[in-house]
């Protein structure tokens, strides 16, 4: 494994690392020390009374918000790094098998040494990205995890971030908590299902197709503990999917305790991810 490769992995593990602490511990703990004394969770139980919290209590709402949009931008790149790391590993378990069976039919051949070594360089070099140039090739299942993956982060912080500015914005010239607006926020349904349903479900598949990639392969290819993290992957899309569906059937109030439950997940198996990137050495 080439270092620059290598310094990419890490540096993207550390990401990884950060924004699932942010998820895993930030939030939780921004929500106890802040949001509860100051009255969110009546404020949400109630669609009505969850505006005029928001009015009140602006600054404490968009740093809640902030370190959710913050964690997942920060493991944006998870999906196409582990994308690559199956494909070289894949790949190169591929030579090694073929390495074997040369050394039992023959020895000494040079040319097909030589080739053999620029295609591991290749593998760990390729592009710009490292990635070589038919690493899509019979990876069908990694790569629509991969852009699964991608498009589900990108659901969830857009998602997030627009239902920030649209709540920010509409709970601003609300007039006193004693009027009647309970349909003060109608797109909250919209906005919770483009996050927790469309995002929820593209992550649902990303996770599924990745684990289900990682497990088919068994101990002959993946380390125990990679193995183990792909059964996490799969635990995490039904998960996913459940949360996804419950919120598409109950936009305002299907966001419970399995949605709760997923992200923390999620954020731990980022993590996860993140510490084994970060420990890699070099071969």
């Amino acid at each position: 494994m080439k270092r620059t490769f290598l310094s990419k992995l890490q540096r993207n593990g550390l990401y990884c690392t950060i924004g699932a602490f942010l998820l895993l511990l930030g939030v939780p703990l921004y929500q106890y020390l802040i949001l509860i004394p100051s009255g969110y969770s009546n404020a949400i139980a109630t669609q009505g009374v969850a505006p005029h919290w928001i009015n009140t209590h602006i600054l404490q709402f968009l740093g809640y918000r902030v370190l959710l949009i913050a964690g997942f931008a920060l493991i944006i790149s998870l999906p196409f790094t582990l994308f690559r790391i199956i494909v070289a590993q894949e790949i190169l378990g591929r030579d090694y098998e073929k390495d074997g069976q040369e050394e039992d039919k023959q020895k000494g051949d040079d040319e097909k040494q030589e080739g053999q070594e620029e295609e591991k360089d290749q593998i760990v070099t390729g592009q710009a990205d490292g990635v070589p140039e038919f690493a899509w090739r019979g990876k069908g299942y990694a790569v629509l995890a991969a852009w699964a993956g991608l498009f589900g982060l990108i659901f969830f912080a857009a998602g997030t971030l627009a239902s920030t500015l649209y709540l920010a914005i509409s709970a601003t010239p609300l007039p006193s908590q004693a009027a009647n607006i309970d349909n003060a926020v109608p797109l909250t349904g919209f906005f919770a299902i483009i996050t927790f349903t469309v995002g929820g479900g593209l992550l649902a598949l990303s996770c599924l197709f990745f684990g289900t990639v990682i497990a088919r392969s068994g101990l002959h290819l993946w380390p125990g503990i990679w193995i183990a993290f792909g059964y996490m992957a799969i635990a995490l899309s039904a998960l996913f999917g459940a949360s996804a569906a419950e919120v598409a059937f109950a936009p305002i109030t299907g966001q419970s305790l399995i949605t709760t439950l997923a992200i923390l997940l999620f954020a731990v198996w980022v993590l996860w991810f993140g510490i084994m990137l970060v420990r890699l050495k070099p071969e």
